[in-house]
Order: structure tokens, then sequence, then C-alpha cells
């Protein structure tokens, strides 16, 4: 039986006016004495332009922490001129993020408001903001490619619908390039691209070519918060984005979801987690991040009742030598990691992939046999003319030495044509592995 609207809005009516009154003001996050709420719920604070001025304006906050007496909030505004015993309000309902097919070719913000200039977008419904992990046995293993239309990932990296993916680099070698590549090219009936803390002007460039294609928009929702806006906002952009993403697997959908990036949504739960005196750990991270990334993971991946979420994230490392910890603890919970190289990238060698450190750990059930054989090979060729590299360029190896490598020198020139694209270049499948199997048996014809 159907609910009617009126009684949806008296069970989300606050009877009681619970408030609190602001005790300090800080940079970054405010301390209250109330209201009555708990971690995630959104306040309301009046807000005055000066002590002298009656009228009062609001701005939003969410609570990163509740003990007795104390309530920490983040201000969702970070120019809000909050001052002393202005009065806090919590929210009712606004633990939910709203979801539905409104949002389908919207740009929007972390609370779901449109970004794109167009008119308001009215949500169906909403879904918790924490959403819902799978249960182990709920799920499904993935077993249908995901074609990328990019050999490197196709051929030797295959990846299955409902994989989690990582994307591990330094700044500058092409991570955003290799997204927006993925989010044109991968089949899916639904891409959720979240943008965390990147620059206004990548959201706008971004969004500009994806509306270029109207018939396609409706393919696309993008949920950005930019760098300049609160740490709640930034990390809200991820929960609002994988909400959207489980509502469309819910009803059988296969939703391609890109986070650009998880290094960011970390660096917003720190502040966050510092904010509400959380102990710093490694590289100060604060023990809520390591909550977090395994959930955000988990949330993602194929449902047997129909529907998959194939997660690509990107990882922004602090150095070249991707070992930082957010890196480790990601490469710990994927279900693979491509690692970018600024050798490669430096080189004018694009996708900058490399591929001897990279790993699809779905890629031996999805290939059939003959591509795993090639696929193994041409790996195997790589990392042994990897390893020989010095040896090699000084002149001091000598072939017939070792025939793996003697394989690698002879194919190495048609290897690397074979792994550089250009961003709007896509290979089909079939064509990416015959090109492979010819590399394959080159190599051993040569040996």
């Amino acid at each position: 039986m159907r609910v009617h609207p009126y009684l949806i809005k008296v069970k989300a009516m606050q009877a009681a006016n619970l408030v609190g009154y602001v005790k300090r003001v800080s940079p970054g996050f405010v301390e209250a004495s109330g209201p009555l709420c708990t971690v995630g719920d959104i306040c309301e604070i009046d807000c005055k332009v000066s002590s002298f001025d009656s009228n009062a304006l609001t701005v939003l906050a969410e609570v990163a922490s509740v003990e007795e007496g104390r309530t920490v909030l983040i201000p969702l505004n970070q120019s809000a001129n909050i001052l002393p015993d202005s009065r806090v309000r919590v929210l009712p309902s606004n633990y939910e993020a709203p979801v539905g097919d409104a949002f389908a070719g919207r740009l929007i913000d972390a609370m779901g408001q449109a970004l794109d200039g167009k008119k308001e977008v009215l949500s169906e419904s909403s879904l918790p903001i924490s959403g819902t992990v799978l249960k182990p046995m709920d799920r499904s293993e993935p077993g249908e490619v995901v074609q990328t239309g990019i050999k490197a990932i196709d051929g030797l990296l295959t990846i299955g619908k409902g994989q989690r993916l990582g994307v591990f680099a330094a700044s500058g070698v092409g991570k955003t390039t290799l997204m927006a590549q993925l989010s044109r090219q991968v089949q899916a009936d639904r891409c959720v691209i979240c943008l965390v803390g990147e620059r206004g002007r990548e959201v706008e460039t971004l969004w500009r070519n994806i509306s270029e294609n109207p018939d396609e928009l409706k393919h696309y929702t993008c949920v950005a918060a930019t760098s300049d806006v609160s740490a709640a906002l930034r990390a809200r952009a991820v929960y609002q984005a994988l909400a959207l993403a489980e509502y469309w697997r819910g009803r059988g959908e296969h939703v391609l979801l890109l986070i650009d990036s998880v290094t960011r949504f970390a660096m917003a739960l720190r502040e966050i987690g510092l904010a509400a005196g959380a102990p710093p750990t490694l590289r100060a991270y604060t023990p809520n991040v390591f909550d977090a990334l395994p959930r955000m993971v988990e949330r993602c991946g194929s449902a047997k009742s129909g529907g998959a979420i194939t997660a690509v994230m990107t990882v922004l490392s602090e150095t070249d030598e991707v070992d930082d910890p957010i890196v480790e603890v990601m490469k710990s919970l994927l279900d693979g990691h491509i690692v970018l190289s600024r050798t490669l990238a430096e080189q004018g060698h694009f996708p900058a992939v490399d591929i001897t450190k990279s790993i699809s750990r779905q890629s031996d059930k999805l290939m059939d046999s003959s591509h795993l054989k090639a696929a193994r090979h041409i790996i195997a060729m790589l990392s042994a003319y990897e390893e020989a590299k010095v040896l090699i360029e000084s002149g001091i190896y000598q072939s017939g030495s070792n025939s793996l490598i003697d394989d690698a020198i002879s194919t190495k020139k048609n290897l690397n044509q074979f792994l550089q694209q250009g961003d709007l270049e896509t290979t089909p499948l079939s064509s990416t592995i015959a090109a492979l199997l010819s590399l394959s048996q080159d190599g051993v014809a040569n040996a």
C-alpha cells in the first residue's frame, strides 16, 4: 500500500526544537553545547554579519564529534561569520543522500544541489549516506569482461564487471586523462563521476566535454567538491556518489563509478578527524580514515540479485615511489591496481601504464587460455627487460644469454607501439587480443 505524502512528512517532522549554542569558533570547526544529535547529522547555525545585526542568516554544518556537553561541527561554508552564542539546530533526515533518475545527466555538489546552471534537482527518494555493504554470500564474482577500449588494460590487465580497481601515480602523469577516457569508452548503463578536491577549471572542462553530446548526457552524473570547499563537503561528495551508484545497482543496472581521488577523500577525513580530536597516526592520518576506506571499497561490486558497480579509483601518491600509507591500504583492499610511470610519461608514452608493477586480480579468470598464455609471455618479457635494462643499454648484455631477454629485445619496439594509445582512440577487444597473440608469437619465433 502506498504511503500518503502527508504521513511521510509527519514521520520526518521534528516535534521538539532541539538546540545548542556555539561556545568556541576555530578555523575549520565550531564547538557547541548541543543539540542532541549524532556524528554525520547536519545542523543549522545562526550566522550574523556582525554582533549588531539583528537579521541572522544560517549556515549548515556537519557533526564531527559528540560528547557530554560538547559537539564539534564542521561548517559546510568556511567563509561564514559564526559568532559565540549563536544558536545551533539539528535538521531532520539529513543523514540521507538524495537519489533517483532526476540526477541523470546532471552536475551536482555533495548535497545533491545543481552546479550545472539548470533548475534544481528534485530527488525521487533517498538512501542512508553511510550506504549498505553487500554480505559476502550476496556478492557475485566478476565473470563478464568490461571493455575499456585501451589496449594495455584490455590485453594485459583485463577487468570484469563489478571489479574494484585503483589507478596509482604521483601528480602530472595522466590519471585524470585516463579517467576521462574510461568514462567515454566503457560501456555501462550509468557512469557516476566523483571529483574530490579538484580544481574548478577541471570540473568545468570535464562537464563541458561530456555535455557536447546531448544524446549521451543522460548516461552521466557528476558529483563535484572542489578544493576550496570544506572538508565535510569533500568527504560527503564520495558518499553521495556511492549512494547514487547503489541506487542504480539496486535496480539491476551496471554502474561505472569513477572517483578522483581517494587520497583527497582521505585528506578531508583527516581534517575532520583532527578537528574532532582524534589522535594522528602515520602521516597524521586519523583512525577514521582507515575505518572509512574499506567500507567505501566494499560498497562497490556485483550483486547476485543483479546489478554491479565497477569502480575505478585514483590514488595520488606523495612521491613517484608510490609508498605512502593510503597507497598501501588501497592496494590491499582493491581487486587490482594500475600504476602510472612518470618515466614513461616523460618519454611521451601514454597511457603511462607500468605493466610490470600493475595487476588485475580477476584477469586470469576472464581471459581464455590463448589470451592468458600470450599475456603472461608479454608480461614476462617486459619484466625480464626491466631487470636487464642497464646491461642492455650499456652494451654489456650478450645475445643468447637469456632467451626471454632476447625475446624482449626483438619485440620491444612493437611492444611499445602496442602499449601506446591516444586518449581519443578506442580499440575493440578482438583487435587487442589478435595483436597480443601476434606479438607473443613473434617473440617466440625470434628466440
